[in-house]
């Protein structure tokens, strides 16, 4: 395959979906802490993305607007470069990084300071259709291979 038949994917697209159908979308230095959000990231990972939005609508966390507004992006880009229908996309991955942390200084008695941490964090989701039965469930074959079994 020559140089100009070859599709132009970048590096982060490779290394979330490989050659599987599907879009991505990410936040980077939000200024939230990775703990709060990854609570928020946990209940969505795995649902389907309608039902995923309608959670994070109504979820109390303050994390859950900004996941809301990086799922409403992934879906979009799906939709638009990948030509995939709303209603069969699923939040496959989901995942909280640290960012940078900032660091504050709060004045304290006799003359001391303490140190305050202002994390950040890059967000990243990943919708892709929902696969078939037929083509195989990675956890029951994991199961099956603990087992000595043969899939």
């Amino acid at each position: 395959m020559s140089v100009m038949e070859r599709r132009r994917v970048s590096a982060r697209r490779e290394s979330l979906l490989g050659d599987e159908p599907g879009s991505f979308a990410s936040a980077r230095f939000v200024r939230i802490t990775p703990m709060k959000a990854r609570r928020v990231v946990d209940m969505v990972r795995g649902m389907g993305v309608d039902d995923a939005l309608a959670l994070l609508q109504f979820a109390p966390q303050a994390a859950s607007e900004t996941v809301y507004k990086i799922l409403e992006s992934a879906v979009v880009n799906a939709e638009g470069t990948e030509h995939l229908a709303r209603h069969t996309l699923v939040v496959s991955k989901a995942m909280v990084d640290e960012g940078p942390t900032m660091k504050r200084w709060r004045p304290r008695a006799q003359g001391r300071a303490s140190r305050i941490n202002k994390r950040t964090s890059h967000i990243t989701l990943v919708v892709q259709p929902v696969r078939d039965a037929g083509t195989g469930n990675k956890a029951s074959t994991k199961a099956d291979n603990k087992k000595g079994r043969k899939a």
